[in-house]
């Protein structure tokens, strides 16, 4: 990639800008496009007060021809600079979110979720026509079928008092001192959205070190979260008002030192270790005598195989045969017998891969 794309705000139009990128330089791409909204006339308060809503001319469009028409060209380039393995996150509410979600089914994205953002604080229905609209809907999508996008399960689970992570996500919204204003005090952003969003977006599917390309860049706030948690980020943004606050925003930001942007890791990230490995580092011996919940034991054969009466197989197989189950994970299932007591083997696998974690070559 050209570095100089690298943690850097271009002003201009997204679909210009992106298509002066290379191919495939982000590994993320979180966008916040325009929701045209479609407001006619001005929205008042049961006082008659003048609600603040979204007005900006970036959010009007002649007609849902246009607005897909747009959506199809920045969208399209998003999917170019995007790497292999790669996803988008769009933002958006009921005015634009279904339209947007066909458009990335069109152009071969693969949606992954929906997650409703369910606000804590949202903004009353004033006029009392409607159901108070709570929440902002986000689809997750890989650039392809094929791709093996990042997905850092356990680490969101750990985030949620180590629950699963579900697909509503209750936040606030954009408020107080983290509100940008302008010199009269004002919002600087009609649509600036909470750091927290952006920051579990990142975590999530993101690793330290890798580029996450917002083409509606606004006031900075995924380039904060990219900042914070140690990613890079390419910023497009056509407002240089915009431009230049979030550019202030994002300088004042420190970065998290390098062990501290660790997570924790899935399972299915772990090295892989076979039994047999236990042997030849002599965590277990070969005649070594493996013990099930049930009271059934097993024993260890050179090769790494257990025998059970007259069968033998992997600590799977043999595994589900003590069980009398059709599988079996042998790793959490048997226990060997050593001086201090029955230990279980996942301990020991345990021990060789923090071994080939400190490894130089690892």
């Amino acid at each position: 990639m050209a570095r100089h794309f690298k943690d850097r705000i271009i002003e201009g139009d997204c679909i210009e800008a992106m298509a002066a990128l290379p191919d495939g330089c982000a590994d993320l791409v979180f966008a916040d496009p325009p929701y045209n909204m479609q407001l006619g006339g001005e929205l008042t308060r049961p006082d008659q007060s003048q609600v603040d809503g979204v007005d900006d001319e970036w959010d009007k469009f002649a007609d849902f021809a246009a607005y897909d028409a747009f959506t199809r060209a920045w969208m399209s380039e998003a999917r170019r600079v995007l790497k292999p393995n790669g996803a988008i996150w769009v933002i958006g509410a009921y005015h634009n979110i279904f339209r947007v979600g066909a458009i990335l089914q069109d152009l071969g994205f693969w949606i992954l979720n929906d997650i409703v953002w369910r606000k804590t604080n949202p903004m009353p229905n004033f006029k009392g026509t409607r159901f108070t609209n709570a929440h902002e809907t986000l689809i997750w999508a890989a650039r392809s079928k094929d791709a093996k996008y990042t997905f850092h399960y356990d680490a969101l689970k750990m985030l949620n008092d180590d629950l699963q992570m579900r697909s509503d996500w209750t936040l606030p919204i954009c408020t107080g001192s983290e509100r940008l204003k302008d010199r009269e005090g004002r919002k600087l952003h009609s649509t600036q959205k909470p750091e927290a969003l952006l920051h579990r977006v990142i975590l999530a599917t993101t690793k330290p070190g890798e580029v996450v390309l917002d083409p509606f860049f606004g006031t900075g706030t995924t380039g904060a979260a990219a900042k914070r948690l140690g990613r890079h980020y390419i910023g497009v943004e056509r407002d240089p008002d915009y431009a230049e606050a979030a550019r202030a925003r994002i300088k004042k930001i420190k970065p998290a030192a390098a062990e501290d942007l660790m997570v924790t890791r899935s399972k299915k990230e772990e090295p892989r270790v076979p039994f047999g490995q236990l042997i030849e580092a002599g965590l277990i011996h070969p005649g070594a005598v493996l013990v099930s919940p049930n009271g059934k034991r097993a024993r260890v054969r050179a090769d790494g195989s257990l025998s059970l009466g007259e069968a033998t197989g992997s600590i799977h197989r043999i595994g589900a045969l003590a069980a009398d189950a059709p599988a079996c994970n042998g790793w959490t299932f048997w226990e060997v017998e050593t001086r201090e007591g029955r230990k279980s083997i996942d301990l020991l696998r345990r021990e060789i891969r923090r071994q080939m974690a400190m490894s130089p070559s690892a």
